[in-house]
């Protein structure tokens, strides 16, 4: 009977560890089950995520400075242009000024030169001040009484 006793317990303790390994097996199938779902973002995914922020980022400084230098070159293009423009109009006015014609035509104008044998006249607007002669500035005035009135200022003043 001790033999029978002792395959009585050898199948008892077997059919308890299968009873055991069935209940692990069962536990564990609930866990995961209920157990909280993984973010569907793989290793792959996070990884080419980096890749590309990495990118981005890498490439954010060359594209600002790509663009203001665009811009720069284009200011410099427009700057060149009025140049160009300035230029031409100085070679304009430097060609008129070879013309005798034209600097006696300024002379006249600017600085009251006369012909030989010609009178010349200043006429008054009469938008000066009867009570003080002298009213007149300074730029509306013929140059030699500019000058003659300097040379009298600083004779006075010695």
């Amino acid at each position: 009977m001790a033999a029978d006793r002792d395959r009585f317990s050898t199948a008892t303790r077997l059919k308890a560890l299968g009873e055991e390994a069935a209940a692990k097996v069962y536990r564990a199938q609930d866990r995961r089950l209920t157990a909280p779902r993984r973010s569907r973002l793989t290793g792959r995914a996070a990884l080419l995520a980096l890749v590309i922020c990495s990118m981005v980022v890498a490439l954010a400084y060359p594209m600002r400075q790509y663009v203001s230098q665009r811009s720069e070159i284009a200011d410099q293009r427009r700057q060149a242009a009025e140049a160009r423009s300035e230029v031409e109009r100085l070679r304009k006015e430097r060609a008129r000024w070879e013309d005798p014609a034209y600097v006696e035509q300024q002379a006249r104008r600017h600085l009251h030169y006369l012909r030989p044998g010609e009178t010349g006249f200043i006429v008054e607007d009469g938008s000066a001040d009867p009570r003080r002669p002298t009213d007149r500035r300074a730029a509306d005035r013929a140059w030699y009484n500019n000058l003659w009135d300097g040379v009298d200022t600083a004779d006075s003043r010695r």
